[in-house]
């Protein structure tokens, strides 16, 4: 398919940023978005379970596997189009279809209907993200792309905190459907306006060397398949996002239904307390480590695995008095530290395969990229945690997913080996080009 031709980026000067700095809110806000859409069953999990009568293991599959297999699969082939087409147009499709897919779940009255439901906005979403990264990178520069790649994963820490505040505020109030069906509203309006206002970039137009790529096969999805998987750097980073995300979709997927079912909080205290430790911490944690990696990996690209393990060993006693702690009020104390700590491996992922990839491979590569860390920690995360809750409820009945909780610290430990693996192999290569 031949590619569309669209307006460049617009040249270097006060209207030219001005412009790609709208750009980059508007494509955060499509993201917030995506990932209020996608963290609304967790939010809301205890109505949901009280409404349809589904266990901790159906819930994690609805949140886990069922939403992922087709969140991650299909994200391969959208990306693929969207680095021969017009990518603004992709994004504008997905968000409409997973925002008409929320509202089917907010329409949902039994677990096969909101089971599809929620396929469905994996199905859209799946067209979300990569997108906007390749976009992203054709706006801003290399020593830029740090930040806004930072500022533009604010989307997931925002989502869940506007998650948590509305969706729970509204099911206090009225019904759970009903935070379903305005979001959803809400997407098709975005998805509208991105099309209509959202300019597509020249591939390539913000790099330094803008050497002539081939066309060919150098640009296909099995060249650029065999180019990522042959690569140490780039599949490690992949394996080490995908285990701190085993933690991180395990413990959103089910924080909520914890804080309500084992520490006493009620939706109101939550879409409080709860809706400001994620708004603040996990924001936080992002923007920081995009500082950080724009501050060091250009000198020491080891940086991009050393941030992340350091971050994550500081996290885990943090992690264990959120778990244990019985007071909801210390507990969200305690929760601030992994919620801050534990997101400083997203921008340094994500920055690392952006700039490692010529720019026409750039879209598909962050595909694989969240094909890999999505299929291990959104897929399989969820799903273990509702899983382990289930197996021990006839012998704990009253602290399950407290126990299911504790078995998330081995996981820990083994994503601050894959990016300590990722530290040692960058330098080994930084110091073979020095040579």
């Amino acid at each position: 398919m031949p590619a569309v031709s669209s307006p460049t980026v617009p040249p270097a000067g006060r209207q030219g940023d001005r412009y790609r700095w709208f750009v980059l809110a508007a494509l955060c806000f499509v993201y917030v978005l995506n990932f209020l859409d996608r963290q609304l069953l967790s939010i809301l999990a205890k109505p949901i379970q009280d409404d349809l009568g589904i266990s901790d293991g159906e819930l994690g599959l609805l949140g886990g596997l069922y939403f992922a297999m087709f969140y991650c699969v299909l994200g391969i082939p959208v990306a693929w189009l969207a680095d021969r087409t017009n990518r603004v147009h992709v994004l504008s499709i997905a968000c409409a279809l997973w925002s008409a897919a929320t509202i089917a779940c907010g329409m949902s009255t039994t677990y096969v209907q909101l089971a599809a439901a929620r396929m469905g906005v994996g199905i859209g979403e799946a067209g979300g993200v990569p997108p906007s990264y390749s976009i992203i990178s054709d706006y801003f520069p290399p020593e830029r792309r740090g930040l806004a790649l930072g500022l533009f994963n604010l989307g997931p820490p925002l989502g869940q905190a506007l998650g948590v505040a509305f969706g729970a505020k509204i099911a206090a109030a009225y019904d759970w459907r009903l935070a379903f069906l305005l979001l959803g509203v809400a997407g098709l309006i975005a998805a509208a306006g991105v099309w209509a206002f959202v300019r597509e970039p020249r591939r390539g137009a913000t790099d330094v060397v803008r050497a002539v790529e081939p066309v060919g096969e150098a640009t296909t999805f099995g060249a650029t398949m065999q180019m990522f998987f042959s690569r140490s750097d780039l599949t490690l980073v992949s394996l080490a996002a995908g285990a701190t995300q085993f933690v991180t979709y395990a413990t959103l997927g089910f924080t909520t239904l914890f804080l309500m079912r084992e520490k006493g909080m009620t939706l109101d205290e939550i879409a409080i307390w709860y809706a400001l430790v994620l708004g603040i911490g996990v924001s936080a944690g992002i923007y920081f480590s995009g500082r950080l990696v724009d501050r060091y990996a250009a000198q020491r690209p080891e940086a991009y695995g050393l941030i992340p393990a350091i971050s994550l060993l500081i996290a885990v006693p943090f992690f264990i008095g959120f778990v244990h702690t019985p007071a909801w009020p210390l507990a969200m104390l305690f929760l601030l530290g992994p919620t801050f700590l534990n997101y400083f491996y997203l921008t340094p992922a994500v920055t690392l395969v952006q700039n490692a990839v010529p720019a026409r491979q750039r879209t598909l590569a962050g595909a694989v990229l969240l094909l890999i860390m999505n299929l291990i920690g959104l897929g399989l995360g969820p799903t273990w945690l509702g899983a382990v809750s289930d197996w021990l409820k006839p012998t704990h009945p009253d602290n399950s997913l407290q126990l299911a909780f504790y078995s998330l610290v081995p996981f820990y430990f083994v994503a601050i080996a894959l990016h300590l693996a990722l530290a040692r192999v960058l330098k080994r290569k930084a110091g073979h080009a020095a040579t």
